[in-house]
Parts: structure tokens; sequence; C-alpha cells
């Protein structure tokens, strides 16, 4: 029987348990890496090393993020006079987007309220905008469970108000749906075998959210689109050319993800969620041409991403020594790739800030 209410929100769970922070914010060596399409793996998105079977261009470490308590965590103070005015209760509104979140849930609350979505409740109050989060919902933090109930929650008092909240498939949602469909089935991984329950629990998978975990969680995951574009900014999760391999249209990518995770193949999840886990594909040299790639596939004007976090991108992550004086510094989205990409991922498993931004950029 699966713990937790049907109803569980912002807030509200049973307690969680903290692990150990492992501050260790040294570059890893793959941040150097260049040439066109750079393909490489975060330090937090990795495999288990059973019987050493990675899948080709897949390098893990086990040199992996772990949970970081909230207090190690950036807090944002709300500053009732920066808030801005309700929207109008007609019209389409702002648009917006959330980058990833990983069950830090209390900093995801601050956050929409620093721009004026919820209220001191807790509650939708923008009226007509338009909030888009970009997957990655869960792991690593305290309360993933929390954060995907708030954001069902926040679909429905959207779009009774006239606007809407919207999600798009990361790759932990992949990594999760897999962990409770398959567990330790092996699956092949294309250098051998792995499974889906290692890979969770070595990319901070979390027992409070898996205990929590009810089918109207697995059944929304599974329903989310891998693609979309708003205003003329293409929304992904990951920063890579892997979604070219699933369509040539953002309908199309969408039905094949859909469609696959319908199927109930391990081995074709599995691949999936590899693809998905890949990145750096617009950083450094090419890599303008691998979002004009998608751009020119899917229409847009500028990807919009997650996944990556902005430390990474800039090889930001302290100091070689690991003498850093709190982590990483993030006020805001990256904008790279010849002005092309903008990366939301604020790096909060790694007390960076957790981003919500109004779109379009200023700049």
């Amino acid at each position: 029987m699966v713990e937790g209410s049907m109803t569980q929100g912002a807030g509200q769970g049973p307690e969680v348990e903290r692990t150990a922070t492992v501050r260790d914010f040294r570059v890893p060596a793959y941040v150097h890496e260049t040439g066109p399409y750079a393909q490489s793996t975060h330090p937090g998105d990795v495999v288990p090393p059973a019987e050493a079977a990675y899948p080709d261009g897949y390098t893990p470490t086990q040199r992996d993020l772990p949970v970081i308590n909230r207090g190690d965590t950036v807090q944002v103070t709300v500053d009732p006079a920066s808030v801005p005015a309700p929207q109008p209760a007609t019209g389409q509104g702002p648009l917006y987007v959330v980058g990833d979140v990983h069950g830090y849930l209390d900093e995801l609350v601050a956050a929409l309220q620093e721009q004026g979505l919820l209220d001191a409740a807790g509650q939708w109050c923008a009226g007509t905008a338009r909030l888009w989060f970009l997957g990655d919902f869960t792991d690593r933090g305290p309360d993933g469970i929390g954060v995907i109930d708030l954001v069902m929650r926040l679909s429905a008092e959207a779009a009774a108000a006239g606007g809407y909240c919207k999600a798009l498939m990361g790759n932990h949602e992949l990594l999760l749906l897999g962990a409770k469909r398959f567990g330790d089935t092996p699956v092949n991984s294309g250098a051998g075998t792995a499974t889906f329950q290692a890979a969770w629990l070595l990319n901070g998978g979390q027992k409070t959210d898996m205990d929590r975990l009810q089918d109207h969680h697995l059944q929304w995951m599974a329903r989310l689109d891998a693609v979309e574009e708003v205003d003329g900014h293409l929304l992904l999760h990951s920063d890579t050319t892997a979604y070219l391999d699933y369509g040539r249209s953002i309908e199309e990518v969408n039905d094949t993800v859909r469609e696959t995770i319908t199927r109930n193949d391990a081995d074709e999840v599995w691949d999936l969620f590899r693809k998905f886990t890949k990145r750096f594909s617009f950083r450094d040299e090419g890599g303008a041409d691998a979002v004009r790639s998608l751009l020119d596939t899917y229409g847009g004007t500028r990807v919009v991403h997650g996944h990556s976090p902005i430390p990474y991108l800039l090889g930001e992550v302290g100091s070689e020594e690991g003498e850093d004086d709190g982590g990483p510094v993030v006020t805001g989205p990256h904008v790279y790739a010849d002005g092309l990409a903008i990366a939301m991922d604020g790096g909060v498993t790694m007390a960076g800030k957790l981003l919500v931004q109004q779109l379009p950029l200023d700049t």
C-alpha cells in the first residue's frame, strides 16, 4: 500500500529523511570538453556500474550530487513591494518558465511568489498568466512528490482563472517511471546490462518519494510532452539534439515519446532515458549550429532548456581546491550559443538558485 494522502499538497507530507551533504564543487573534467555537438553527462546523471556496462558515449562517475539539506540552499526573501501586480482576468497573460526543481518545494513556492504567480497561501493568483515547467521535479531534493502535487494543483487553478500551468518531460521523470515500473529488471544499456532501480538510486532517488508515488502521479508523468513552442521559444528539458531521433515535428516527437512509454518495454524506455540524459550539445564550438538544427526542424527563434546547471555551462563550480564560500552564484538565466539558447537550471541542488523567469528576456 502506498503511503501518503491522495491530496498531498505543497509543504505537506511525512517527515523527510535528510542525507549528509558532500560539498565538493570542483570543476569536473568534462566541463572543459570542446567540439561540435559535444555530449557528456552531469555528475548527478549516472548509471550504476553493473558489470561496467554503459552505453556508447555515456560516461558516468561516482561523483554524484547528493541530497542537499534545505538549510544549505539559497532562501529567497519576498519583498511585497517588488511583487508584480495581479494579472488581468481576460486576454492572454505573460509567459513564465521554471527550471529544474528536483524536490525543492519550499524554494519553488518562494520563487513563484516572488514573481507574483502565487499568493501568500500558495494559491494561483496570476490570472491569465502562462507557466511552463521544464521538467525534473524529483530526486536529490527533499519533497519531489510534493512538487508534483503542487504543479498538478496549479494546473487546475490556473485553468480556472483563464491561464495555464503546464510541464515538460525531464530525464528524471523517465527515471522515476522506469524505477517504479521495471525495478531491478535488467535492461540492455548498449554495452551490457543495467537496471532502472540502480540508476534511480545513484541519481538521488528518494525513498520518501517512491513511498508516496501513486497511480495518478505516474499517469500524469507518462502523459507529459517532451517539446513545445510558445511565442517563438522552443521549450525542452535537455540541451541535446537527441529529440531529432524521435520525429521531425513537435507533434511527432511528443507522440513517439508517449507511445514508447505506453508500450512499457524496459529497453525502449531505457534508451529514451539515456538519450534525454545527454547534455552540452549547445555549448562550445558547433553549439549554435546544434541549436539551429532544432529550430529549423521544430520552429521558434530560441531554445529554452533546463537539465545542465548553469554553473557547469560556465565552468564556475567553485575552485579547484574545493574551498568555495558557499557554492556557485547564479543570478538568472544564461544566454549562450550566439544568443540562440537560454539555460534555466540554476543549480538548486548545489546551493544555486531555483529559477522562474518571464519571457521574453529583456536582453
